[in-house]
């Protein structure tokens, strides 16, 4: 199959006019990776965050390109150079009858960036921020600097309950005690590993879902979501695997849709222990950690075969990546490009590092969050191992990966050496990854939050701080591109790809293809 365009977003086979479908009413859905929890703070995680929006409003929502549109809040404005003021949406109710008011919205925002154990939260977006109930529709967010990007932070937090849910634990969510929103569904049942169902919310305010009943399938290998499909057990699969994508093209009745994801798969590396748990000595022995060493860092990348994966690993449905987002999204740089391959550049700065025989090793990943997370470990595995670096490959289910790899170490530090994950810009603009992955690890400010290398550079920081603090969108775009353009020269992570994400359904059902990635029932309607 041919390379995907970065321009190609387009449903890719014609859609047909449905013919009879069972289950009129009810949709069932196959999930390539499903949520790590129901509560919709713990973790900020795309398929906990697709999940969340069908039964937790936002004050902003967004569309299927990170668009953005009134959602709880009506309207939304700066009334000085540090307050925005936000209208909220009158007579809206929650699904156990209450009313929605300001209170709700304060209590959401305090409880969003503090979720105990949480792997990766939501304090990038809210910390720094304080929020004051002017009366029971109008709430004030307030900074101590001006900041222009405060509609696109605030679009990212699902808004619950007061009363049902922000008292509440995690474990009251996942139970569905707490599991109260204003969403167009209601929590139903929630089987970790199962199944997800969910019941429309006849008296939602939004346009009313087509559906009665959703139930969303778990269903980790590819294989058997293309067989659940092609059986009828599932109406639709996320995450069509990539082998079968042209075998799917070929049949009548099932039709496709696919489109380039904001999401870039990456690696990060422990550059801030001298000792890393899991980097030896060819011998096994203790070494100083050579990822601290932006030569060795930059040999990684040189030795990463990025048009290879694209091709073989991916089968053309990806996209080699250079920085943190795709050509089109705000705050990308157009002096970047992938990192060349140059295994014989990868060994010589090796050994002017110091390393002229290597050292070992170990990659970890998940192998069921992203398109073929483990067979991209693999090979990225076999390409250090050819430039002297022995990598050994360890991959697991992404309810153990990512709580170890964020604070599964000594006194609650990230466990892993070197590892490959990915992250989607929520925000839809590149302050989203440069505050998580770029900058300093700062728990206090929200900052780092999913920075697990712990890579720290304080002019880059003072960029980022100052990009977020720029009204002007001209001068904002290039102070991100800037800080982007100064993370990948230090080699703060090394990006491989971005997604390309397919959704497969049985004939008489469109799905719009997302830039969030997100599998939403209310994006799937009958043609």
């Amino acid at each position: 199959m041919k390379r995907f365009s970065i321009l190609a977003a387009v449903t890719v086979s014609a859609l047909a006019l449905v013919s009879g479908a069972a289950h009129a009413e009810k949709l069932t859905i196959g999930l390539a990776s499903e949520p790590t929890s129901m509560d919709p703070h713990f973790h900020n995680l795309g398929p906990n965050n697709a999940m969340s929006v069908h039964i937790f409003d936002r004050l902003i929502a967004q569309d299927e390109k990170q668009r953005l549109s009134p959602g709880l809040a009506v309207s939304w404005e700066p009334i000085d150079d540090l307050t925005w003021e936000f209208k909220l949406r009158e007579g809206v109710k929650f699904h156990d009858g209450s009313d929605f008011n300001a209170d709700d919205v304060i209590c959401t925002m305090e409880r969003a960036p503090d979720v105990p154990n949480s792997p990766s939260g939501y304090g990038i977006y809210l910390k720094g921020k304080s929020f004051k109930k002017i009366d029971d529709y109008t709430v004030h967010a307030i900074t101590e600097a001006p900041y222009p990007l405060m509609a696109n932070d605030i679009s990212t937090s699902p808004v619950i309950s007061d009363s049902a849910g922000c008292g509440a634990a995690t474990e009251d969510f996942n139970a569905g005690t707490a599991a109260v929103g204003t969403g167009p569904f209601k929590f139903s049942n929630y089987k970790p590993g199962e199944s997800i169902t969910l019941v429309r919310n006849d008296d939602y305010w939004g346009d009313a879902p087509t559906w009665s009943e959703v139930e969303f399938r778990p269903i980790k290998s590819g294989p058997s979501r293309v067989a659940a499909l092609l059986a009828g057990d599932v109406d639709m699969i996320a995450g069509v695997p990539t082998t079968d994508i042209t075998t799917l093209e070929g049949k009548d009745d099932i039709q496709l849709s696919q489109g380039v994801s904001n999401r870039v798969i990456y690696l990060h590396m422990d550059q801030f222990r001298e000792n890393s748990p899991f980097v030896k000595g060819n011998d096994g022995s203790d070494i100083k950690n050579p990822l601290m060493d932006q030569r060795v860092r930059l040999a990684i990348s040189k030795a990463i075969n990025r048009d290879a994966i694209v091709d073989r690993v991916m089968e053309g449905v990806a996209i080699p990546a250079g920085q943190l987002l795709p050509e089109g999204f705000f705050g990308v740089s157009d002096k970047l490009q992938p990192e060349g391959y140059d295994p014989q550049a990868a060994k010589e700065l090796l050994a002017e590092a110091g390393y002229p025989d290597g050292f070992q090793m170990t990659i970890h990943g998940p192998n069921d969050r992203y398109i073929n997370d483990a067979k991209i470990a693999e090979a990225i595995g076999q390409m250090l191992t050819r430039i002297g670096i022995k990598t050994a490959v360890e991959t697991m289910p992404r309810s153990v990966y990512f709580g170890r790899a964020s604070r599964g170490g000594a006194d609650g530090l990230p466990e892993f050496s070197f590892i490959l994950v990915g992250w989607g810009a929520g925000s839809g603009e590149a302050s989203s990854p440069l505050k998580s992955l770029i900058h300093t690890y700062d728990k206090d400010r929200g900052f780092g939050s999913s920075n697990r290398g712990r890579h720290s550079n304080a002019e880059i920081d003072a960029l980022i701080e100052e990009a977020l603090r720029t009204v002007d969108d001209e001068k904002r775009q290039d102070l991100l591109a800037q800080s982007t353009e100064m993370a990948i020269e230090n080699v703060a992570i090394i990006p491989t790809h971005f997604q390309v994400n397919t959704w497969a359904a049985k004939k008489g059902l469109k799905y719009t293809p997302r830039t969030d990635e997100y599998t939403l029932a209310m994006g799937v309607v009958k043609e």
